[in-house]
């Protein structure tokens, strides 16, 4: 038995398809009362559990010897602290500690990119790199620093574990959908008509969901592996939008300083409103910042492949289209 946590997140759904297309068993632990429209019509096992509540992860990981544990909060508005500190550093150190005292064979932890110290540009990024949170500016990074610390202290004790951290994810079955796919489908619909100088390395979901797969047949315990694809910029991305959609290819391109102040305007916009946040000041110091990200060591261990991410950017927009989310002009 294989269990998910935040199995109808985009990586989560994503990867219990690869995995049911495998022939797993799978259980899929939800939040009570969550959707499961990600999870219609996959022959799944559904248990409502809470990281927070380890009582409830011990019943959810009874008889399985794999975890995958995706299960995070990420939010950009300041002032959510205490959840990311509830759910993404106490709940991983809970899924840990859980899957200990149960016997699950083998946990995979989903970091992420952001939870290693940035080097100065021109530096390769890869796992060499420090996870230190009091180097970090962005609240989420902090959380996933700590959460990664947590999981690496029980490995300690005699968990066997690795570690995943994936780049910029896109891909295809982004039911909520994710800020960079919502990003696509604003551009789509005209309603971004500038764009931001810059650009990142970004990862098709669908290769994300098979990296996990491999990290948890080939990984090395106590091991962190960097799941990245292909550095491509913001004219490059909304080029590839132009052509699928139709839609005008923004005339007027922001200089980062602007970018910046326009990111604190809507951060602000957003905390009154209540308004999903897509972009900060954060993710436009991201968009300027070292991308230079390496795979190289789970492309070498474990066999992992990343797809072109053009052809990612068009298949996502597919999906949206076929299900009525995507303007065409």
């Amino acid at each position: 038995m294989i269990v998910v946590t935040g199995a109808t997140g985009h990586i989560g759904n994503n990867l219990v398809r690869a995995l049911v297309k495998r022939g797993h068993r799978v259980r899929c632990m939800v939040l009570p009362g969550e959707s499961l429209v990600p999870l219609g019509g996959l022959d799944v096992e559904i248990v409502e559990g809470d990281v927070r509540d380890i009582e409830s992860l011990y019943k959810a990981f009874d008889g399985a010897q794999l975890v995958f544990h995706l299960a995070s909060i990420i939010s950009l508005l300041p002032g959510n602290e205490k959840l990311l500190e509830e759910v993404n550093v106490k709940g991983a150190r809970n899924v840990a500690e859980a899957c200990l005292k149960t016997g699950v064979r083998r946990l995979v932890y989903t970091s992420t990119i952001h939870a290693l110290v940035e080097p100065p540009i021109g530096q390769v990024i890869d796992e060499s790199m420090p996870v230190d949170p009091e180097r970090m500016s962005m609240a989420y990074s902090k959380s996933k620093a700590r959460a990664t610390l947590g999981v690496l202290e029980v490995i300690g004790k005699g968990l066997d574990a690795a570690i995943v951290m994936p780049t910029g994810v896109i891909g295809p079955y982004d039911f909520r959908p994710s800020a960079t796919g919502q990003m696509l489908l604003d551009y789509a619909a005209g309603k971004i008509p500038v764009r931001i100088d810059g650009g990142y390395d970004f990862v098709d979901v669908r290769d994300v969901a098979q990296g996990h797969i491999l990290v948890a047949e080939k990984g090395r315990t106590g091991e962190r592996y960097i799941l990245s694809g292909e550095w491509i910029s913001v004219d490059e991305i909304l080029q590839e939008v132009s052509k699928a959609t139709r839609a005008p290819f923004p005339r007027w391109k922001i200089p980062a300083a602007v970018a910046s102040a326009a990111a604190y305007l809507v951060t602000s916009y957003c905390m009154l409103t209540g308004a999903k946040l897509l972009i900060n000041r954060d993710t436009v110091s991201t968009l300027r910042g070292n991308s230079l990200i390496s795979s190289e060591k789970a492309r070498r261990e474990l066999g992992y492949t990343s797809r072109p991410i053009r052809e990612t950017i068009r298949d996502t927009l597919e999906w949206f289209r076929g299900r009525g989310l995507l303007k065409t002009w």
